[in-house]
């Protein structure tokens, strides 16, 4: 039976990182306008559970590996919180993204935050396990919830969901060139490729304010928006520039670690970015965006930032160096050797994996209205724990405005730091959006 199999490659390991390490389980996050009680909450979950067979699994050993199995209803812990600020929010993601999910029970928790004086604004938080659900996934769950609530309170009649089946392993549903003896030969050659790379290029990075063990790590996380304004500015002028918003955004980040690491001292620099791009278009046939499972992949570029040179010369180049790593497959081969990369980084706990990462969902398009409720925001993060010495950065766009999430693991990052890091971030994109563009934005 399918709800009843062992765990793909991937999956394994992010069951690894969730187990040892509390990362990159996905924590979504929800502004809303309206209050929904627990009760309501309760239901709902009851009906998502029905929608989606693995919110009922549970991950446990089974023949020497890993399985899901369906064994009765699995748990979904559901706790509601108080809290008197708009902001505290991010304090509940911080407790969520440094909590491992108990997958022996269950593979969702969810946490709604009531604000105290404001009874018309709830916020929705959920932390999924990456074994079951990438970020596209995580926030059409939130759509899901919030259309269930709104029938429930409207008294409409919740007819019997169709459930989804379970989607087989992401390596069975990959090309057939990336499967057997002839994949196994693939995924050597390319993790060769990668290694000769990283060695060749050196790229630097933040690297450690203070190092400790894996198990001491812990992850954090700051929020910033751009508005309706603003966002619209920044997206025309990487259409005048020909580069695209996530190549932009890998270039400022690299910008902006890159002048913090030579201070002063005007040479050229190495850096690489980790980009994150969701695979379903790629699979033929494509899969729906209904489907609940880990359909994201990566691929790393490798950059030199030259004296003189433009953020919008380096964003074009991230742009066409995508381009043709998404052409040679390298989405695909990068899941073939996801595991020996995560391996890695526990055999190498003091290595860097990248300079900076760059998960960008682009535009959400969910409902903006579910009768009386209003969703106002929604962004996601996935907790990074393991990965010290990383400038990570997961982007949003809803209602024309962009969210961004920057999470980094602690102490490697320091918090003062983190805060300088960010806030040059936005400086260097506020100057884009408000400049004209003849303005050279450069490295030197």
């Amino acid at each position: 039976m399918i709800y009843n199999r062992k765990l793909g490659r991937l999956e394994q390991a992010m069951e690894i990182l969730n187990s040892r390490a509390k990362t990159w389980n996905i924590v979504t996050i929800s502004r809303i306008k309206g209050y929904i009680c627990k009760e309501t909450l309760t239901q709902t979950l009851d009906v998502i559970q029905c929608r989606h067979p693995r919110l009922n699994s549970q991950i446990i050993p089974f023949n020497n590996s890993l399985s899901f199995q369906n064994q009765g209803k699995a748990e979904i812990a559901l706790r509601v919180v108080k809290q008197s600020n708009n902001e505290q929010w991010q304090e509940v993601v911080y407790d969520e993204m440094n909590k491992e999910i108990d997958s022996s029970k269950g593979l969702l928790r969810v946490v709604l935050v009531h604000l105290v004086g404001d009874e018309h604004i709830t916020y929705l938080i959920t932390t999924i396990h990456h074994a079951i659900a990438d970020g596209l996934s995580s926030i059409r769950l939130h759509s899901e919830i919030l259309t269930c609530c709104q029938k429930i309170v409207s008294g409409e009649p919740i007819h019997p969901v169709t459930s989804l089946t379970p989607l087989p392993p992401i390596e069975e549903l990959m090309p057939e060139w990336t499967k057997g003896f002839r994949g196994k030969i693939n995924s050597i050659i390319f993790l060769l490729q990668l290694g000769f790379q990283k060695i060749w290029n050196q790229p630097k990075a933040l690297g450690f304010h203070k190092y400790v063990c894996i198990t001491k790590r812990s992850c954090n996380i700051i929020h910033r928006q751009l508005d309706q304004d603003l966002t619209q500015k920044f997206v025309n002028h990487c259409r005048q520039e020909n580069t695209t918003v996530h190549s932009a955004l890998c270039a400022v980040l690299m910008f902006t670690i890159a002048r913090k690491i030579i201070k002063g001292n005007r040479k050229d620099v190495r850096v690489n970015c980790l980009s994150y791009f969701d695979l379903r278009r790629y699979f033929e046939p494509a899969i729906s965006d209904n489907h609940m499972a880990v359909l994201a992949s990566s691929i790393m570029g490798f950059h030199t930032i030259h004296r003189n040179m433009s953020i919008w010369e380096l964003a074009r180049e991230v742009k066409q160096k995508l381009e043709f790593s998404k052409k040679s497959g390298e989405l695909f081969k990068m899941i073939l050797i996801a595991k020996h990369l995560i391996d890695f980084c526990f055999i190498f706990p003091k290595q860097v994996a990248a300079t900076v990462s760059v998960s960008n969902i682009g535009k959400v398009n969910v409902p903006t209205t579910y009768g009386e409720f209003e969703l106002e925001e929604i962004s996601f993060a996935a907790s990074n724990a393991l990965y010290a010495g990383i400038f990570v950065i997961h982007i949003s766009t809803f209602q024309g405005k962009m969210l961004l999430n920057f999470v980094f693991s602690q102490p490697s990052i320091d918090q003062n730091d983190m805060e300088i890091l960010v806030n040059n971030v936005m400086s260097h994109i506020f100057d884009i959006c408000n400049l004209s563009m003849d303005y050279l934005f450069t490295f030197d």
